[in-house]
């Protein structure tokens, strides 16, 4: 009897020669839905894929024969999932409110704390916009920086953006991450000193780029406020820290009373849920704060209790699978039709490559399948008019996901409808492609003589038969964000199980990090590093050119 994976590439060589159209019309060959709601307010559609039940059946099977089901339940149990730290994974113990869900860490309850923490950032927000809570010159806080980088970035800037039509609590919030002094310079430019609330997000609050950026924003502050460039106490009105590392945050000079804890078992890119969201909170008011966090434990329970073959975070990343293992495709494109989102396709990187990007198992051993592939992406309609000629006519097979609100933002419906024209336009293009004898009657119809519009038809030929998923709600909400953005999360977890690797440890990040801490000597003091001798010819040049 052939094997799972015998079966699965017999059936890719099939449906390469099938057209996802051809299935559209006949009802025989899909039984099932191929299209899936959460709460009637996310609807994700898979039936521009081409794939039939046998597909849905393989993959679930696929799923089964991983384990997935038994390693979900052990995540929610709070088992030490995450292997090479010996630690759990439990971002879904962040959105399950009171009354619903509770979680464990090790064996102890962690639902209250996680509350408890919750209402913190609930009466911090109230004192800022009360008044009760002011900068040292007594004057009322109108902006907000948030200095973290990666998963204490990432996430809360990408929410930030997402949600800014529900931003009214009168606080701007700004995000600065990187180390290049001009990030911090460019942020701070048009602000006033005594007006202005730093959030310093560092999970062990040893973090090079971020304590860097800190450190600038106190000599700024304090410059501004006219105090000497060590006064701490003074200053430390302006500055919050969220930490795993309390005392760390005390030692640079924040309050005890202004510190926002989580837990080592809340993984970077799986942390805006937790106090790492306080500019979330910050921005748009802890109530709507909630909201994002019951989408995602909608997401959640629906990723617990829904079988494998209608269950919509696991039918995504065993197609993610499917595709990169038995379709070579090497990349995933992410195609919001929402200027909101154009950030989700830089937090899904993180979230993606550096969860799935590994190449040893779980057992310490060579991966054997093709892990996590390259996500990128752009908003359309902009991605329209730069990168999507690729998509339609290029040779490489990319995977693509295309999101879309039914209601505008604004209040201009007539010109959303223009967007959602595009965006089922594309999808429909992505899908039918363009017959070269079609065109040709097309290129006739314009005056063309029957050798141009044969040569123009041969040109615009557009195979189709894309593989992609087209995913539509209401309009974006704080909830209908928090049930994608657990979407996502969940589907890089299937996709880790598939490969068996483990989705929550980031030791290529660690590395550069190592290294630059031995190379900064060098550049500052002169001080002689061992280092490769095309690194040392850099260093070099580098160094000449600051004489």
């Amino acid at each position: 009897m052939p094997s799972l994976d015998g079966l699965l590439d017999a059936h890719q060589k099939i449906m390469r020669h099938t057209r996802a159209r051809h299935l559209l019309d006949d009802d025989q060959q899909r039984r099932r839905p191929f299209g899936f709601t959460l709460d009637d307010t996310l609807h994700v559609d898979f039936s521009k894929h081409p794939i039939n039940d046998e597909t849905i059946e393989l993959l679930s099977q696929l799923c089964q024969h991983a384990g997935l089901e038994s390693k979900r339940d052990a995540m929610v149990a709070g088992a030490a999932i995450n292997t090479a730290e010996q630690r759990p994974a439990l971002h879904m113990a962040l959105r399950s409110g009171p009354g619903q869900r509770s979680y464990s860490a090790d064996g102890e309850p962690v639902s209250a704390e996680v509350h408890r923490v919750l209402d913190q950032i609930s009466d911090f927000c109230d004192s800022l916009q009360s008044g009760a809570r002011r900068g040292a010159t007594g004057q009322a806080f109108t902006h907000v920086v948030n200095i973290g980088i990666g998963g204490s970035d990432l996430g809360p800037r990408m929410v930030c953006q997402a949600l800014r039509p529900y931003a009214d609590t009168g606080l701007e919030v700004r995000f600065v991450s990187n180390v290049d002094p001009s990030d911090l310079e460019n942020c701070l430019a048009d602000m006033d000193p005594a007006r202005t609330l730093f959030v310093v997000a560092s999970k062990t609050f040893t973090t090079q780029e971020t304590l860097t950026n800190a450190k600038a924003a106190r000599r700024w502050l304090n410059a501004g406020l006219g105090l000497a460039s060590d006064d701490v106490a003074q200053s430390g009105a302006h500055f919050v820290a969220v930490t795993a590392a309390p005392q760390r945050a005390e030692d640079f000079g924040i309050q005890a009373s202004a510190i926002f804890p989580f837990w080592d078992w809340v993984g970077g890119r799986y942390s805006l849920w937790s106090a790492i969201g306080l500019p979330i909170a910050l921005a748009i008011g802890p109530k709507r704060f909630v909201e994002l966090l019951s989408g995602a434990h909608a997401m959640d329970e629906h990723f617990i209790a829904a079988p494998l073959d209608q269950n919509i975070p696991a039918l995504m990343g065993a197609l993610s699978y499917y595709y990169r293992n038995y379709w070579d495709a090497a990349s995933h494109a992410v195609l919001p039709y929402d200027q909101n989102l154009e950030a989700l396709p830089a937090y899904l990187q993180q979230l993606e490559m550096e969860s799935n990007g590994k190449s040893i198992t779980t057992a310490a051993e060579p991966v054997k399948a093709k892990t996590a592939p390259v996500i990128w992406g752009a908003a359309g309609t902009n991605a329209q008019h730069s990168f999507f000629q690729c998509l339609h006519q290029g040779t490489d097979t990319v995977t693509m996901d295309m999101l879309a609100a039914a209601k505008s933002p604004t209040q201009d419906q007539e010109q959303h409808q223009i967007l959602l024209a595009n965006f089922l336009a594309q999808g429909r293009a992505f899908l039918e492609g363009q017959d070269q004898a079609l065109a040709k009657t097309r290129f006739l119809a314009k005056g063309m003589n029957d050798e141009q519009a044969e040569l123009a038809a041969i040109n615009s030929q557009i195979v189709g038969n894309r593989h992609i998923t087209m995913m539509i709600y209401p309009e974006l909400t704080p909830w209908v964000l928090g049930a994608l953005i657990a979407l996502y999360e969940h589907r890089v977890f299937v996709q880790a199980v598939l490969c068996d690797i483990n989705p929550f440890d980031q030791w290529g990040v660690e590395l550069g990090k190592v290294l630059a801490k031995e190379i900064l000597p060098a550049l500052n003091e002169d001080k002689l590093v061992e280092v490769d001798p095309s690194t040392q010819a850099l260093m070099a040049r580098l160094k000449a050119w600051q004489a």
